[in-house]
This record gives structure tokens, sequence and C-alpha cells, in this order.
């Protein structure tokens, strides 16, 4: 089963995942062909390569003429329906649209039907969207991922004014999917972009099991300060991952959220892993280190679920005195787990146990229960600790 992955990270556009499809080896020409299927009118169509902060990549401009007429939903169902491409091209093109159109149709009060595209209803943006549906139903691409998007900064200018990045038809075609933001003064997310991603990737996160088979770059339009301004696709064959593998591969999706802090006192970092783990952190740590001018700091790290990652953010900044941080996403192990009690000559203590293929790896007997039975027999904790681990291992 082959299945692709995007890489988001200098976020996505049409045609940067236009580009990205012909660098990974879809036929320009071929592609044209399919596309003069399509009674819109007269363009021109150039696909060239150019370096984006030192990477090569494809690039896609599509020049038309000025004063482009403003097409609605209806108008762009009919074009589409009425023309020669194959029936799963049409369907998939026609995914996006009516994605878009219903997330303008939110912004601005209208019915879908009625819905004005503006720059979306251009032509270089119908080409964008069916020259990508033509490229990835031609890579016969059954499973499509992607990673979290970065959305830019600052503000972009439309037919109704200056907008904040994203823009509204973005942000709603966004809902759901995991978002950041660089710093970088640009709209990185454009709606069209937003679009194929909501209409076609099945999960957004780390690259998923695959044995990658083509690599493609897409440029966007402008340069961009310390990163390539690309869109990368990975297209390759999945792995069927099974049960004894899930482990060596990595099974869970977790936030990693951290900041170095130099100037706070140390009595509040143990208020914060209570806060912390109270609200959904999987993990706190911290380690030391040394920062600018010499001063001596901590590296705060908390891991939690995506889904936590804005609740644990903001206590960061309400509970510690850091004003940066840093959040990516990761692939987690993990082993499977589970408690068995065991019968020591103190009294009963809880035994963490964690299995892989069946077999056992590592077991822990619980600090609480053994301090507790140590106070309460007064005997030594770790001889309570002791009798734990000879208990368990005599029964398993």
């Amino acid at each position: 089963m082959k299945r692709a992955y995007i890489d988001c990270s200098s976020g996505i556009s049409g045609d940067m995942v236009l580009g990205a499809l012909f660098d990974v080896g879809v036929s320009t020409d071929k592609l044209l062909a399919e596309l003069k299927k399509v009674d819109i009118g007269n363009y021109e169509f150039c696909c060239t390569r150019t370096m984006r902060c030192g990477v090569s990549a494809g690039r896609v401009e599509i020049k038309v003429p000025e004063n482009q007429p403003q097409r609605s939903m209806r108008d762009i169902k009919k074009l589409i329906e009425f023309s020669k491409l194959e029936e799963v091209v049409k369907r998939r093109a026609l995914r996006v649209f009516l994605l878009l159109a219903e997330a303008e149709g939110r912004v601005h009060s209208k019915p879908v039907d009625e819905v004005h595209f503006h720059e979306v209803g251009a032509v270089d943006s119908i080409l964008d969207i069916l020259g990508c549906s033509i490229g990835f139903e031609w890579l016969k691409l059954k499973e499509i991922y992607a990673s979290s998007v970065n959305v830019g900064g600052g503000r972009v200018k439309t037919q109704h004014g200056l907008y904040p990045v994203p823009s509204p038809a973005a942000v709603e075609l966004l809902k759901d999917i995991p978002t950041y933001s660089s710093g970088v003064e640009m709209e990185l997310a454009t709606p069209t972009g937003a679009a194929i991603l909501k209409s076609w990737v099945k999960e957004f996160g780390c690259m998923p099991p695959m044995k990658v088979k083509g690599i493609g770059y897409g440029a966007g339009e402008k340069e961009i300060s310390k990163q390539p301004n690309v869109v990368r696709i990975m297209v390759g064959d999945a792995i069927e991952v099974e049960q004894g593998d899930a482990v060596s591969l990595g099974n869970e999706i977790v936030s990693v959220i951290e900041a170095n802090i130099d100037d706070m006192n140390p009595q509040m970092y143990g208020f914060f892993v209570e806060k912390a783990l109270e609200v959904g952190a999987l993990d706190v740590s911290c380690a030391s280190v040394q920062m600018k001018k010499n001063r001596p700091g901590i590296a705060l790290t908390v891991l939690s679920r995506p889904e936590d990652s804005e609740r644990l953010a903001k206590l960061l900044f309400d509970q510690t005195t850091t004003i940066g941080l840093r959040i990516h996403e990761a692939r987690r192990t993990v082993l499977e787990r589970k408690e068995v009690i065991v019968n020591t000559p103190y009294g009963e203590v809880r035994v963490k146990v964690a299995h892989r293929d069946g077999l056992v790896v590592n077991f822990t007997p619980e600090y609480e229960d053994c301090r507790r039975l140590a106070g309460e027999k007064s005997v030594p904790l770790k001889k309570v600790m002791l009798e734990a681990n000879s208990c368990f291992m005599k029964e398993n």
C-alpha cells in the first residue's frame, strides 16, 4: 500500500504542493494535457526549478490575464463537472472546493452555492487544486499523512482588507488540525493549502511507518530567513507494523514542551510539577544547564498528549518565570503495563509490571505502598522494597 507524508514546517499552499508533486515524479507534460480538458480560458503554466535556503525545489507559476471573474461555488462545480477529467479527479477537486466554500460561507454568512471565492476563484488557484487532484491520483496513494502546520504570522492583504495571519477562511479550515507559528512574519498556510490538507490527510503528527521511495520539494513564492520555504512530500510503501514491532517503531505521539529558566526560585518548581500532573502532564523533568552570562539555570521539560499541550503551555507561563517555550511533537515508545498485588511479610504491595510480546521486561514496587508499610512496621524502606521484589519473582 502506497502512502505519502507532507512536511508543512514552512506552511502549505496549492502551488507548493503542486511543485512538490512534479518534483517527486508526476509528469508535467501529461498533467498539463489533462488540465486542458477544463474550459478555463487562457493562461500560461510555468514549472521551473529554484532554490530556497539551499534546497532545490519545483516552482509552479501560473500567469493569467487581469480582471478574472469572481466565480461562485456553483460556477466552479459546473466548470469541473462539464470537463472531460476522470470522475475520481472531479470528486477529489470538488471536495476541496466544497470545504473552501463552507469555510468562506461561515466567515461571510452566505449559502455555499452563493460564495464567491475572490482570490481562490482565480484561474491559478483552480489549476492548483485540479493539478494536485490529478497528481495525487496518479501516484495511487491510499493514505496521506501530514505534520503540524506552520501558519506564519503578521497580516495578509485580502479583497476585504488586512487580516491577521492565518486568514479567516484558513482558520476555519485548520480547525482540529495541529498548528503553530515559528514567528515568520508572512502568510505560510493559505486557504487552498489548508483545504487540501483537510480534504485528503488521514492523520497529523509524526511520519508514519513507511519505506520512502521518492521525495519532492515544492517552493513557495518568497524566501524565508533561516529556513527553506518549501513543502516536502515523501512517497513510499507502508510498513505493516506487527504488535511486536510497535515498540521499536514508536506507537504514540506526544507533545514536548521545553523552557530554559535562570531566574526562578527553586521552590516554585515542586509546586509547578504538582499542578502540571494534575492537569494531564504525562511527565515533568528538569536538568541543570549553564545559560548566557554564565548563569546557572534549569531546562524544564513537560510531556503531554497533543490535545493537552496548549493548557500545559499556559500553565508554564502562569506558574513559572519563563517568557518563551519550545513545543514540538515526538513519537514515544511505551511498553504494555499492568499492576499486580503481592503479599509481603509486611502487607500488600502493588507492583507495576511492564510487558513486551507477553514477556516481563521490568517491574517496580509502588513506592507509596512501601513507604507506608515501612512507617507502620518500623522497618527500613529498602527492606520492604526488597521483600516486594522477592515476592513478585517467586510468584511470577
